[in-house]
């Protein structure tokens, strides 16, 4: 909704007004295919079910909320025992009982755990079955009548599955979505992945293909990367690139990720913005995008629109960039907020 892409309409002729502006949005980098209308559902209660690939266990994990409706990043931030966690196998199938546990932790039980626990369990074979890296429902509804009804999801799929996946895809219509092509990676792309081959410590990752801002973004967290991205254009700010930093990568590794971005043409500033961390150090981050402005001649202070990663060792983090004279807020200061500063220091410099 943040994006406007979800919109609620009273009349036919204000329901024709918000689809045709809808249809002239650009989401994420894409072009809406189309508007599906549907009635308003008669909500009791929103809950989140998901399913994300934990790069550091190298296993696909469960996720469930009673909180949905918000970012899971910001309710596992703020209401921790609101979510509920467990690691399943790569290769077996996942089971009602697997999937039941991870709801129960939550406080859900009675007859509506009984029937959403099933809606987890499909949805982790659905991202095994096609070769998914996320499959969230969000908000997953549970209806005055008690039933269940998924009122948004957001799916991604390994770009190495798709020719096995084409039938799928094809049935959903984006066989042929231009923004999905297969195309020549860039210099960054290029870059970022030798940097990220080399060290074995951490993950990285970076793309720039349909992004041409002036917002370079050093940015992680799975989910939170596309959360602080739609926040950014949301705001009005233009960013430059995507990237995913994560699983405590090494001083060089945030350097070279950091120097990829700000030699990108066009970058003025980066915006270094995470989730609440705890497999990544606050303070390495810290030392190694500050050293990638230092090995450019760029003055930290200047480079960097904001520094928001709260989370282990981040006073020591903290002091870095206070050293440098890094603008920095801590985890009371939301993704959305922290993305809106950055987007208004770049503005204001333009």
């Amino acid at each position: 909704m943040k994006a406007g892409g979800v919109t609620f309409s009273d009349t036919p002729e204000q329901a024709e007004r918000d689809a045709a502006e809808i249809l002239e949005l650009e989401i994420n980098g894409h072009m809406p295919r189309g508007v599906l209308v549907d009635p308003r559902a008669d909500v009791a209660q929103e809950y989140y079910a998901g399913v994300v690939w934990d790069g550091t266990r190298k296993q696909p994990m469960l996720l469930f909320s009673d909180m949905g409706g918000i970012d899971i990043e910001e309710v596992a931030a703020s209401h921790p025992d609101h979510v509920g966690r467990g690691h399943v196998s790569n290769l077996l199938p996942v089971s009602d009982f697997q999937a039941k546990q991870v709801i129960a932790q939550t406080g859900v039980s009675g007859s509506e755990l009984n029937r959403a626990t099933p809606i987890l369990a499909r949805l982790a074979r659905l991202m095994r079955d096609c070769d998914m890296t996320l499959a969230e429902i969000n908000p997953l509804a549970r209806l005055e009548d008690g039933s269940f009804v998924a009122l948004d999801a957001h799916m991604e799929m390994e770009n190495e599955a798709r020719p096995r996946q084409h039938a799928l895809l094809e049935e959903l219509g984006v066989a042929d979505e231009d923004g999905r092509e297969p195309y020549e990676p860039s210099e960054f792309e290029r870059t970022v992945k030798a940097i990220d081959s080399a060290d074995h410590r951490g993950v990285i990752q970076g793309k720039d293909h349909g992004f041409a801002g002036n917002l370079g973004l050093v940015i992680g967290a799975g989910g939170g990367s596309l959360t602080l991205t739609d926040a950014v254009r949301s705001q009005g700010g233009k960013p430059a690139n995507y990237t995913e930093i994560g699983g405590n990568p090494s001083v060089a590794k945030a350097c070279g990720l950091a120097k990829a971005v700000l030699r990108k043409d066009g970058v003025e500033k980066i915006a270094v913005m995470m989730s609440i961390v705890s497999n990544t150090r606050v303070d390495i981050v810290a030392r190694g995008v500050i050293k990638a402005c230092l090995e450019l001649d760029k003055d930290p202070g200047e480079t960097i629109a904001i520094f928001r990663i709260p989370g282990a060792w981040e006073e020591e983090g903290f002091k870095i960039l206070e050293r440098y004279g890094v603008e920095y807020c801590d985890r009371s200061v939301s993704m959305w907020e922290a993305a809106g500063r950055a987007v208004a220091k770049i503005q204001g410099a333009a």
